[in-house]
């Protein structure tokens, strides 16, 4: 996933798969810790992919702040 198109997704979007991402982070760990995964790529995939949405919500959520407070 490129930041680029994750910057254009709304923030309920992006919360969605978040919560898919660590769901799918966990699963790819379980299925490597019992053997069942083929590629353990997978796992840092989709870390760098939750932490690339984590820090766009971070950037969002800074960025609100500041202009609720420049309107006061």
């Amino acid at each position: 996933m490129k930041a680029k198109d994750l910057r254009e997704r709304s923030v309920e979007d992006l919360r969605e798969l978040e919560k898919s991402l660590t769901r799918d982070t966990f699963q790819n760990r379980f299925k490597n810790f019992t053997n069942r995964l083929d590629d353990t790529s997978l796992i840092n995939k989709t870390k760098r992919d939750l932490a690339r949405v984590k820090t766009i919500l971070a950037q969002r959520a800074a960025g609100d702040s500041t202009k609720k407070d420049e309107a006061k």
